[in-house]
């Protein structure tokens, strides 16, 4: 289905600022649809259709009601709407006006009620609000009878450009809807009336005595957003709540006529269930970040047990396998480091790469110096693949770090590596060069002479179902290009 700034913009001639003005209605409108017990279609003229006769209209958008049947089962948006099936549009277009009349819907078979209602934008009708009424169950109730009023109230907004708000925080899909309950509040802040279902939202707040003619301050209950909307005619929202047990949500709406506010809609919605579930999610997520922090610290305290081991071994191959063990924990915790901060199945792979070029470089134990440089980044990624990701990083880099410059001495060179970052749609890459001495002639990943190089080729391989490339450069020293998928499948 077409939206409504597509369609705007191939079949009318509305800017930019109508189409906005027209969005923002289109968000809060399911409220005059409920109020008014009606279907809704909002029409403007349309251009670039020379051959239809009687100056025709496109439908833009297209609503209906929650609280009654609808009257109109086909779905009209972005069709075309000759001027003649809807006798008084052009009439309301060029007045101005909301006009009254009747349209014959051949699926009941007799004439309903239908209003036509100008939307105003900067002193301008750019469309039609059409409202279709179906017939009431018998005579209207009082809370009927008050409904209709309010949506009566709302229109003539609508015709004088006060609705909908700018405010974005009085629209969208988290406004309550008639139906959750409705409180009427007049020019001086006393209760008209209100509906069940406020009235037992009141109740939950501890409110039992009778509202209407009664502000709610009197009531014992102080709503700020209620005072603001009436002395200001602004929108807004606040959460009145009871201790943990009871949220309810207050959404006021003003009733504007001219330039004073007449009263004020107060939509109610009990948000208690809702904040007890936000209250879980944060539990559980502060749950998952303590077990990322407990094994990050266990692998610390592991890893701090290798190195404290391996200064204590006086066999030097034993030392050297002991550090490498000790560094490719450290390199898993990194991940889980992240993870403690921000939980998730994914990280961001940036701080995994600060963090492991910053313990390679704390680990260099050469004379000479050496420099390690990172171009690009990866965005986020599952874990899945970060944590054997950043193990395979901390190899290569060591790996080049502690075997490229060996003939460098101490003659003063700087060796230079440098680790490139991209990602195109599912594909991760990492490119590492460095300014060295270059891979041995007889140099075959397939035969590592390392237990490092076997662990990446594995990892690379085999877990990530990726590829890893190892030559030498094109001028100096050795280049490696790893690729993995960042989605599930093989390369």
């Amino acid at each position: 289905m077409a939206t409504l700034p597509e369609i705007a913009s191939v079949r009318t001639s509305l800017n930019e600022a109508e189409v906005e003005h027209l969005l923002r209605l289109l968000a809060s409108w399911s409220l005059l649809s409920d109020l008014s017990f009606s279907d809704m279609l909002l029409l403007a003229p349309s251009v670039g259709h020379a051959g239809v006769h009687d100056d025709p209209f496109v439908v833009l958008a297209q609503v209906r009601p929650n609280n009654r049947a609808t009257l109109i089962s086909d779905d009209l948006v972005g069709t075309i709407q000759e001027a003649s099936l809807w006798p008084s549009l052009r009439q309301s277009l060029s007045s101005g006006v909301v006009v009254r009349d009747q349209v014959m819907m051949e699926e009941l078979g007799e004439a309903v009620p239908v209003w036509y209602i100008p939307v105003t934008f900067d002193g301008r009708v750019i469309s039609i609000l059409v409202r279709v009424q179906g017939p009431l169950r018998g005579p209207a109730s009082l809370y009927e009878q008050a409904y209709l009023n309010i949506f009566e109230r709302l229109s003539t907004m609508v015709t004088e450009s006060s609705f909908p708000f700018r405010e974005s925080e009085v629209a969208g899909p988290g406004m309550p809807r008639v139906g959750d309950g409705i409180i009427l509040i007049d020019q001086r802040g006393l209760v008209e009336f209100a509906t069940p279902n406020a009235t037992n939202a009141l109740h939950r707040l501890g409110l039992y005595a009778a509202t209407e003619g009664r502000s709610l301050r009197d009531l014992g209950l102080r709503v700020r957003v209620v005072e603001r909307a009436l002395e200001f005619g602004l929108p807004s929202m606040e959460e009145v709540d009871r201790g943990a047990e009871v949220a309810i949500l207050f959404h006021c709406v003003p009733l504007i006529e001219g330039a004073a506010t007449t009263g004020v809609v107060v939509l109610m919605r009990d948000v208690t269930d809702v904040r007890r579930l936000n209250r879980l999610v944060l539990s559980k997520e502060a749950a998952i970040k303590e077990v990322h922090h407990r094994v990050k610290n266990n692998l610390q305290t592991i890893s701090s047990l290798l190195r404290l081991q391996a200064r204590r071994s006086d066999d030097g191959d034993s030392r050297t396998a002991l550090l490498e063990a000790e560094r490719r924990i450290r390199s898993i915790a990194v991940v889980h480091e992240v993870l403690s901060r921000e939980p998730g199945e994914v990280v961001d792979f940036a701080e995994i790469v600060g963090s492991i070029v910053t313990m390679v470089e704390d680990s260099i134990v050469v004379e000479h110096p050496v420099e390690i440089m990172v171009e690009g980044e990866l965005g986020n990624l599952s874990t899945d693949i970060a944590t054997p990701l950043a193990v395979a990083l901390a190899e290569l880099l060591t790996n080049a770090v502690e075997h490229a410059f060996v003939e460098f001495g101490d003659r003063g060179d700087v060796g230079i590596v440098t680790l490139q970052l991209t990602r195109q749609q599912n594909l991760a890459e990492l490119v590492i060069r460095d300014n060295g001495r270059g891979l041995p002639a007889d140099f075959s990943l397939e035969l590592p002479t390392s237990l490092g190089l076997s662990i990446v080729r594995d990892l690379i391989r085999n877990q990530l179902h990726g590829t890893i490339e190892m030559r030498n450069g094109e001028e100096m020293g050795a280049y490696v290009n790893v690729r993995v998928p960042t989605l599930d499948g093989r390369l």
